[in-house]
């Protein structure tokens, strides 16, 4: 990282949490399976990029030679920060979304004999 001007620590600085945050995102989905983990695994992956995207810059002004247009770096200064952003919306979407009607959850599943037959509501009174 130093042929293109950055300190590795600045690199494990910015990259080391959100890849942090992919192994032991990635730990716990293999561990319980959400309904979405697919969003979960996007979202992820996306935060890991957004992070990577100053140094990618850094890399292509590098091979191209084009780093002195200020649109271009206005454009990465705004494209960062909406792909983090996008991350956390995908994650947030894991959450809140809810599976398909047809999907069974692997927590309901192992349920299904302890608590009985569902009772119906009943008008008391």
């Amino acid at each position: 990282m130093e042929a293109i001007g950055v300190p590795w620590f600045i690199v494990v600085r910015h990259l080391g949490p959100p890849l942090f945050l992919l192994l032991a995102g990635g730990a716990l989905l293999v561990w319980r399976r959400p309904a979405r983990a697919w969003l979960v695994w996007a979202g992820l992956a996306v935060n890991l990029v957004a992070a990577a995207l100053p140094f990618l810059w850094i890399g292509v002004q590098i091979l191209t030679g084009r780093g002195d247009l200020t649109v271009i770096g206005l454009v990465m200064t705004l494209l960062q920060p909406a792909t983090e952003v996008l991350a956390w919306l995908l994650l947030l979407l894991a959450l809140v979304s809810q599976p398909r009607a047809g999907a069974v959850s692997p927590v309901a599943s192992g349920n299904e004999g302890t608590h009985g037959a569902e009772r119906a509501p009943q008008n008391v009174g």
